[in-house]
Protein backbone atom coordinates (compact mmCIF):
# COMPACT_ATOMS: atom_id res chain seq x y z
CA UNK A 1 0.00 0.00 0.00
CA UNK A 2 1.64 3.12 -0.94
CA UNK A 3 1.39 5.85 1.91
CA UNK A 4 -0.96 8.91 1.41
CA UNK A 5 0.13 12.16 0.15
CA UNK A 6 -0.21 14.83 2.34
CA UNK A 7 -2.50 16.69 0.44
CA UNK A 8 -4.76 13.51 -0.19
CA UNK A 9 -4.12 12.48 3.97
CA UNK A 10 -6.13 16.11 4.91
CA UNK A 11 -8.60 15.43 1.97
CA UNK A 12 -9.71 12.68 3.26
CA UNK A 13 -9.50 13.24 7.60
CA UNK A 14 -10.94 16.56 6.79
CA UNK A 15 -13.20 18.43 5.90
CA UNK A 16 -12.41 21.84 4.92
CA UNK A 17 -15.12 24.41 3.39
CA UNK A 18 -14.92 25.98 0.01
CA UNK A 19 -14.77 29.82 -0.07
CA UNK A 20 -13.59 32.53 -2.11
CA UNK A 21 -10.35 33.92 -1.18
CA UNK A 22 -8.98 37.34 -0.97
CA UNK A 23 -6.37 38.70 -2.92
CA UNK A 24 -3.95 40.61 -1.04
CA UNK A 25 -0.54 42.32 -1.29
CA UNK A 26 2.30 43.49 1.04
CA UNK A 27 2.32 46.61 2.46
CA UNK A 28 5.24 48.03 4.37
CA UNK A 29 4.64 49.23 7.49
CA UNK A 30 7.14 52.21 8.24
CA UNK A 31 10.47 51.43 10.27
CA UNK A 32 8.86 47.80 10.90
CA UNK A 33 8.54 45.74 7.75
CA UNK A 34 6.47 44.93 5.11
CA UNK A 35 3.45 41.97 5.94
CA UNK A 36 0.85 40.11 3.63
CA UNK A 37 -2.78 42.08 4.04
CA UNK A 38 -5.64 41.50 2.52
CA UNK A 39 -8.54 44.41 2.95
CA UNK A 40 -11.77 43.37 1.58
CA UNK A 41 -14.23 46.59 1.21
CA UNK A 42 -17.88 46.41 3.29
CA UNK A 43 -20.92 47.68 1.78
CA UNK A 44 -20.43 51.15 2.19
CA UNK A 45 -17.63 53.50 2.09
CA UNK A 46 -17.66 54.12 5.90
CA UNK A 47 -18.92 50.67 7.24
CA UNK A 48 -17.12 50.02 10.50
CA UNK A 49 -13.74 48.00 10.00
CA UNK A 50 -12.70 44.60 11.52
CA UNK A 51 -9.28 43.59 11.83
CA UNK A 52 -8.84 39.85 11.83
CA UNK A 53 -5.68 38.75 13.92
CA UNK A 54 -4.28 34.90 13.17
CA UNK A 55 -3.63 31.59 15.12
CA UNK A 56 -0.57 30.50 15.79
CA UNK A 57 1.50 28.61 12.63
CA UNK A 58 -1.21 29.77 10.58
CA UNK A 59 -1.85 33.00 8.35
CA UNK A 60 -4.61 35.34 8.33
CA UNK A 61 -5.79 34.03 5.31
CA UNK A 62 -5.86 30.55 6.41
CA UNK A 63 -7.53 31.13 9.64
CA UNK A 64 -10.27 33.55 8.31
CA UNK A 65 -11.27 32.66 4.98
CA UNK A 66 -14.78 31.23 5.74
CA UNK A 67 -15.40 34.30 8.10
CA UNK A 68 -14.33 37.22 5.70
CA UNK A 69 -17.06 36.83 3.01
CA UNK A 70 -20.07 36.90 5.36
CA UNK A 71 -18.23 39.60 7.65
CA UNK A 72 -17.77 41.81 4.49
CA UNK A 73 -21.71 41.93 4.28
CA UNK A 74 -21.58 44.27 7.10
CA UNK A 75 -18.13 45.21 7.73
CA UNK A 76 -14.49 46.43 5.60
CA UNK A 77 -12.57 43.30 6.73
CA UNK A 78 -8.50 43.00 6.32
CA UNK A 79 -5.81 40.54 7.85
CA UNK A 80 -2.52 40.27 8.03
CA UNK A 81 0.18 37.76 8.46
CA UNK A 82 1.89 38.20 11.62
CA UNK A 83 5.48 38.33 12.06
CA UNK A 84 7.60 34.77 11.20
CA UNK A 85 3.98 33.51 9.73
CA UNK A 86 3.38 33.34 6.03
CA UNK A 87 4.94 36.63 4.53
CA UNK A 88 4.46 38.30 7.89
CA UNK A 89 7.81 40.77 9.38
CA UNK A 90 10.79 38.81 9.74
CA UNK A 91 12.81 40.00 12.74
CA UNK A 92 15.60 38.90 15.17
CA UNK A 93 13.31 37.90 17.61
CA UNK A 94 9.40 37.29 17.97
CA UNK A 95 7.73 39.35 20.65
CA UNK A 96 4.01 39.57 21.30
CA UNK A 97 4.42 43.05 22.45
CA UNK A 98 6.09 43.88 18.41
CA UNK A 99 2.86 42.10 17.16
CA UNK A 100 0.52 44.45 18.85
CA UNK A 101 2.47 47.48 17.46
CA UNK A 102 2.09 45.92 14.14
CA UNK A 103 -1.27 45.92 13.99
CA UNK A 104 -1.39 49.46 15.11
CA UNK A 105 1.06 50.45 12.60
CA UNK A 106 -1.50 48.70 9.97
CA UNK A 107 -4.60 50.58 11.34
CA UNK A 108 -2.21 53.84 10.78
CA UNK A 109 -1.22 53.25 7.04
CA UNK A 110 -4.35 52.39 6.10
CA UNK A 111 -6.38 54.92 7.67
CA UNK A 112 -8.34 52.71 9.26
CA UNK A 113 -11.84 54.20 11.41
CA UNK A 114 -14.30 52.51 13.71
CA UNK A 115 -11.46 49.83 14.40
CA UNK A 116 -12.93 46.45 15.61
CA UNK A 117 -10.22 43.81 16.73
CA UNK A 118 -11.09 39.98 16.68
CA UNK A 119 -8.38 37.28 17.46
CA UNK A 120 -8.24 33.62 17.26
CA UNK A 121 -6.10 31.66 19.50
CA UNK A 122 -2.69 33.41 19.49
CA UNK A 123 -4.12 36.24 17.33
CA UNK A 124 -6.74 36.53 20.29
CA UNK A 125 -3.75 37.47 22.65
CA UNK A 126 -2.20 39.99 20.08
CA UNK A 127 -5.86 41.69 20.02
CA UNK A 128 -5.47 41.86 24.68
CA UNK A 129 -2.06 43.81 23.78
CA UNK A 130 -3.25 45.75 21.09
CA UNK A 131 -5.92 47.56 23.59
CA UNK A 132 -3.32 47.26 26.07
CA UNK A 133 -0.64 49.12 24.29
CA UNK A 134 -2.61 51.24 22.04
CA UNK A 135 -6.16 51.70 23.40
CA UNK A 136 -6.67 54.95 21.32
CA UNK A 137 -6.64 52.99 18.08
CA UNK A 138 -9.70 50.62 18.69
CA UNK A 139 -12.86 50.72 19.16
CA UNK A 140 -13.95 47.19 20.24
CA UNK A 141 -12.62 43.50 20.62
CA UNK A 142 -13.85 39.77 19.68
CA UNK A 143 -11.31 37.42 21.42
CA UNK A 144 -11.79 33.84 20.13
CA UNK A 145 -10.80 30.51 21.47
CA UNK A 146 -8.59 33.00 24.29
CA UNK A 147 -7.05 32.86 27.71
CA UNK A 148 -5.33 35.42 29.80
CA UNK A 149 -2.46 33.39 30.43
CA UNK A 150 -0.48 30.04 30.18
CA UNK A 151 1.49 27.95 32.31
CA UNK A 152 -1.66 27.96 34.75
CA UNK A 153 -1.05 23.76 35.45
CA UNK A 154 2.13 22.06 36.47
CA UNK A 155 1.80 20.84 32.92
CA UNK A 156 1.65 23.71 31.00
CA UNK A 157 4.77 25.38 32.65
CA UNK A 158 7.15 22.33 32.11
CA UNK A 159 5.94 22.57 28.41
CA UNK A 160 6.85 26.18 27.97
CA UNK A 161 10.01 26.08 30.55
CA UNK A 162 11.21 23.38 28.05
CA UNK A 163 10.32 24.62 24.88
CA UNK A 164 11.88 28.20 25.35
CA UNK A 165 14.60 26.08 25.93
CA UNK A 166 14.71 24.29 22.76
CA UNK A 167 14.02 27.64 21.08
CA UNK A 168 17.08 29.05 22.12
CA UNK A 169 19.21 26.74 20.20
CA UNK A 170 17.03 27.13 16.99
CA UNK A 171 17.38 31.10 16.63
CA UNK A 172 20.00 31.01 14.56
CA UNK A 173 18.10 29.13 12.31
CA UNK A 174 15.38 31.59 12.58
CA UNK A 175 17.33 34.78 12.13
CA UNK A 176 19.45 32.93 8.91
CA UNK A 177 19.11 35.12 5.65
CA UNK A 178 19.13 32.38 3.46
CA UNK A 179 16.39 30.17 5.99
CA UNK A 180 13.88 33.06 5.49
CA UNK A 181 14.86 33.11 1.79
CA UNK A 182 14.09 30.18 1.52
CA UNK A 183 10.59 29.85 3.26
CA UNK A 184 9.70 32.77 1.49
CA UNK A 185 10.89 31.22 -2.28
CA UNK A 186 9.11 27.59 -1.26
CA UNK A 187 6.14 29.75 -0.49
CA UNK A 188 5.37 31.44 -3.53
CA UNK A 189 6.25 28.10 -5.42
CA UNK A 190 3.66 26.62 -3.29
CA UNK A 191 0.95 29.28 -3.77
CA UNK A 192 -1.48 27.37 -5.53
CA UNK A 193 -4.66 28.45 -7.23
CA UNK A 194 -7.08 26.57 -4.67
CA UNK A 195 -8.93 24.43 -6.69
CA UNK A 196 -8.93 22.23 -4.08
CA UNK A 197 -8.95 23.86 -0.74
CA UNK A 198 -7.08 21.21 1.28
CA UNK A 199 -4.21 22.22 -0.99
CA UNK A 200 -4.26 25.60 -0.63
CA UNK A 201 -4.21 24.97 2.99
CA UNK A 202 -1.30 22.54 3.10
CA UNK A 203 0.02 25.52 0.86
CA UNK A 204 -0.03 27.97 3.46
CA UNK A 205 0.87 25.91 6.51
CA UNK A 206 4.36 25.74 4.43
CA UNK A 207 4.92 29.28 4.36
CA UNK A 208 5.88 29.01 8.37
CA UNK A 209 8.59 27.29 9.06
CA UNK A 210 8.25 25.18 12.34
CA UNK A 211 11.04 27.44 14.21
CA UNK A 212 8.57 29.98 14.00
CA UNK A 213 6.28 28.48 15.56
CA UNK A 214 8.08 27.14 18.37
CA UNK A 215 9.05 30.97 18.88
CA UNK A 216 5.75 31.55 18.69
CA UNK A 217 4.76 29.25 21.36
CA UNK A 218 7.65 30.03 23.82
CA UNK A 219 6.35 33.57 23.64
CA UNK A 220 2.94 32.74 24.03
CA UNK A 221 3.89 31.23 27.40
CA UNK A 222 5.05 34.66 29.06
CA UNK A 223 2.00 35.93 28.43
CA UNK A 224 -0.06 37.33 31.35
CA UNK A 225 -2.73 39.43 30.74
CA UNK A 226 -5.24 38.75 33.96
CA UNK A 227 -3.75 42.15 36.27
CA UNK A 228 -5.11 44.40 33.92
CA UNK A 229 -8.26 42.48 32.21
CA UNK A 230 -10.77 44.48 34.60
CA UNK A 231 -9.71 48.00 33.01
CA UNK A 232 -10.25 47.26 29.10
CA UNK A 233 -12.75 49.96 28.30
CA UNK A 234 -14.11 49.03 24.78
CA UNK A 235 -17.31 46.53 24.31
CA UNK A 236 -15.51 43.14 24.07
CA UNK A 237 -16.99 39.83 23.27
CA UNK A 238 -15.65 36.40 24.11
CA UNK A 239 -16.34 33.49 21.45
CA UNK A 240 -15.57 30.15 23.92
CA UNK A 241 -15.05 26.89 22.13
CA UNK A 242 -16.87 24.97 25.08
CA UNK A 243 -14.56 21.62 23.32
CA UNK A 244 -11.69 23.05 22.90
CA UNK A 245 -8.60 20.65 24.70
CA UNK A 246 -5.84 23.33 23.95
CA UNK A 247 -7.56 26.30 26.00
CA UNK A 248 -10.09 25.04 28.11
CA UNK A 249 -13.42 26.66 28.21
CA UNK A 250 -13.21 27.38 31.49
CA UNK A 251 -10.85 29.62 30.95
CA UNK A 252 -11.72 30.98 28.66
CA UNK A 253 -14.81 31.91 30.28
CA UNK A 254 -13.15 32.75 33.22
CA UNK A 255 -11.10 35.61 30.77
CA UNK A 256 -14.62 37.02 29.83
CA UNK A 257 -15.91 37.51 33.44
CA UNK A 258 -12.84 39.55 34.08
CA UNK A 259 -13.60 42.21 31.35
CA UNK A 260 -16.47 44.38 32.09
CA UNK A 261 -19.46 43.65 30.20
CA UNK A 262 -17.91 41.30 28.07
CA UNK A 263 -20.63 39.44 26.20
CA UNK A 264 -20.14 35.31 25.85
CA UNK A 265 -20.87 33.37 22.92
CA UNK A 266 -20.63 30.00 23.07
CA UNK A 267 -20.27 27.11 20.47
CA UNK A 268 -20.27 23.37 21.07
CA UNK A 269 -16.74 23.01 18.93
CA UNK A 270 -12.94 22.29 19.28
CA UNK A 271 -10.07 24.53 18.98
CA UNK A 272 -9.76 24.73 15.22
CA UNK A 273 -13.65 25.45 15.02
CA UNK A 274 -12.80 28.67 12.75
CA UNK A 275 -12.06 26.09 10.25
CA UNK A 276 -12.92 22.91 10.92
CA UNK A 277 -16.66 23.95 12.28
CA UNK A 278 -16.56 27.22 10.18
CA UNK A 279 -20.58 26.05 10.04
CA UNK A 280 -20.76 26.45 13.77
CA UNK A 281 -17.71 29.19 14.12
CA UNK A 282 -19.05 31.76 11.71
CA UNK A 283 -22.26 32.78 13.01
CA UNK A 284 -21.01 32.65 16.51
CA UNK A 285 -18.38 35.37 15.20
CA UNK A 286 -20.73 37.41 13.39
CA UNK A 287 -23.37 37.57 16.58
CA UNK A 288 -19.91 38.75 18.52
CA UNK A 289 -18.91 41.17 16.04
CA UNK A 290 -22.71 42.93 15.78
CA UNK A 291 -23.03 43.32 19.28
CA UNK A 292 -19.47 44.81 20.12
CA UNK A 293 -20.62 47.07 16.94
CA UNK A 294 -23.81 47.84 18.07
CA UNK A 295 -22.48 48.88 21.99
CA UNK A 296 -19.64 50.65 19.79
CA UNK A 297 -22.61 53.06 18.21
CA UNK A 298 -25.00 53.30 21.42
CA UNK A 299 -21.50 54.48 23.60
CA UNK A 300 -20.69 56.59 20.55
CA UNK A 301 -24.31 58.25 20.46
CA UNK A 302 -24.27 58.78 24.73
CA UNK A 303 -20.96 60.35 24.60
CA UNK A 304 -22.29 62.73 21.94
CA UNK A 305 -25.73 63.45 23.78
CA UNK A 306 -24.33 64.39 27.28
CA UNK A 307 -21.03 66.34 24.95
Amino acid sequence: MHPLSPGAFVRRRYYVPRARLPVGTMVDLPGRGSTYVTDTPGPRPDSPTIVLLHAVGCTGVMTWFPSIEPLSRRYRVVTMDQRWHGLGIQSPEFSIHDCADDVAALIDELDLRDVIVAGFSMGSIIAQRVWRQHPDKIDGLVLCATTDRFRSTVAERLFHQSLEIAMAGARGVSRSRTATRASRQAARVLDLDPADMHDWVLSEFRKTSPWAVGQAVAALGRHHSRPWLGRIDVPTAVVVTLRDKVLPADNQIALARRIPGATVHDIDAGHAACVLESERFVPALLEAVDTVNARRRDSRRRASGTA
